[in-house]
């Protein structure tokens, strides 16, 4: 008798433009095809009309494989199909798990397919660009303990990841804890998708956020995706980011750039409280990548949203004045940013009038430098790196109605009055504010904070010194 073979084949998601010409061949030399009932419908126009179709249902996969060697030792090809590649959760190393059980001499042969996290990656656009990890939540052969492990080590090591077995009808909780997980390492606005019915009939695509996710719109049969780090939503959809690109207007990225892009994954990927919103985030990786100081996290304070409202009132024209209580922040404002925005700084400082005003008034001349700035611009971005007498002063003018800044900076720095200056400041609710909390601060956090601020539009992409 001759020796029998054993095919061992992914017939993709479920599309039949989805499966190799390798399959379709395999099937077609095949006197027995084993599977699960469901998948039949998928190969049937290369079955041979002489074949046997063995159907073994749910849950039997040793069932198939031994039916697979019986006809195989008595001389027949058989093909064995799952569904996407059979090597991934699938038959193939049961199959070969068994050949070493019964130490026979069939042949085995591994067709790989479409996996179902490949047929959902293309439908979201490019999600798996970079490194990632398939994990599946069944815990029908896996303890959920070593499940969760693996979960809370995609998370920390920043890999995609892709999800199996999300749920099914007694496994409801688990994707919830997958995602309570993912929370604790990842920025809320982390890309997530999901596809359900991948490549066949009633196929539904939708991407969201990390935050936005919802575990109850998924079923058994979705896969979930979520994103890295660097992974971001655009035009509806998916992209993670290999590298070869510059996404910048220029192309190719700058070594200074570059750098920059490298340091703000490091400092994403340690921050104690990733779970925050993107433009409070993205200001906060500015703060520390200029001070390398993680107290930062603790320190650093925005309004709502204030972050991405300037952005939007600067980029608008809505106000094209930022004002600054020293030289040393205005110089530290990125002038690529002023100028692909059609803004200017203005400081008080050194103008004449500033000396006259301090001298006759007997104030700083940071506070009279303040005073002259309203008078010419109330609606400013005011922003401060160093006098707490400037900040005191802009309250006080805020305070009697001449001051209407359309935002402030607060990050004086010093012993005397520091703090009840960025206290003042904070008992303006309505007035969007970012304050560098304590005693810290400096011209060179105020002038990071306000380029953060101009490159808001990066953030999404994480892409920090496109202005550098």
């Amino acid at each position: 008798m001759s020796k029998g073979k054993i095919y061992v084949a992914g017939i993709g998601p479920g599309s039949e433009g989805d499966i190799t010409p390798a399959v379709e061949k395999a099937v077609m030399l095949s006197d027995v095809v084993v599977g699960y009932k469901y998948y039949f419908s998928f190969i049937q126009p290369f079955v041979k009309p002489d074949a046997e179709c063995v159907d073994t249902g749910m849950r039997k996969e040793r069932d198939r494989a031994a039916m697979a060697f019986d006809y195989a030792e008595q001389g027949k090809t058989v093909c064995v199909i799952s569904s996407g590649d059979a090597g991934i959760y699938g038959m193939a190393p049961l199959i070969w798990e068994m050949k070493r059980e019964r130490n026979v001499a069939v042949e085995i042969e591994i067709l790989p397919g479409i996996s179902a996290f490949q047929k959902a990656a293309a439908l979201l656009g490019a999600p798996i660009g970079h490194d990632f990890c398939v994990i599946s939540l069944s815990d029908l052969l896996t303890p959920w303990g070593k499940i969760e492990r693996r979960i809370e080590a995609a998370a920390v090591a920043d890999f995609v990841t892709a999800v199996y077995n999300p749920k099914s009808e007694g496994r409801y909780w688990q994707l919830h804890r997958l995602k309570e997980i993912f929370l604790k390492e990842r920025g809320a606005g982390t890309p997530v998708g999901y596809v359900r019915q991948a490549g066949r009939e009633g196929q539904n695509v939708t991407v969201t956020t990390l935050a936005d996710f919802d575990p109850e719109q998924v079923d058994m049969f979705t896969v979930v995706l979520i994103g890295n780090s660097q992974s971001y939503n655009w035009q509806g959809k998916m992209i993670t980011p290999r590298g070869y690109y510059g996404e910048t207007a220029g192309g190719e990225r700058k070594p200074g750039q570059e750098i920059m892009l490298r340091s703000f994954r490091t400092i994403a990927s340690e921050l104690k409280h990733p779970d925050i919103p993107l433009d409070r985030e993205w200001a906060l990786l500015h703060t520390i990548h200029t001070t390398a100081d993680f107290d930062m996290e603790h320190i650093f304070y925005a309004d709502e949203g204030a972050v991405e409202l300037l952005y939007r009132t600067l980029s608008s024209g809505e106000v094209r004045t930022i004002i600054t209580d020293v030289t040393m922040v205005a110089s530290g404002i990125r002038k690529g940013a002023l100028e692909r925005l059609g803004l200017e700084v203005k400081c008080y400082l050194s103008d004449e009038r500033t000396a006259e005003m301090a001298a006759r008034m007997n104030i700083t001349r940071t506070q009279a430098g303040i005073r002259l700035a309203v008078e010419e611009h109330p609606e400013a971005l005011y922003v401060f790196g160093n006098a707490p007498t400037a900040l005191t002063e802009l309250c006080a003018l805020m305070r009697r109605g001449k001051a209407r800044p359309v935002g402030v900076v607060g990050a004086p720095v010093g012993f005397v009055n520091v703090k009840e200056s960025k206290y003042m400041l904070k008992s303006f609710i309505a007035v969007p504010k970012i304050i560098i909390e304590g005693r810290k601060g400096g011209s060179n956090l105020a002038a990071t904070i306000v380029n953060a601020i101009l490159c808001f539009d990066d953030a999404g992409q994480l892409l920090p010194g496109r202005d550098l």
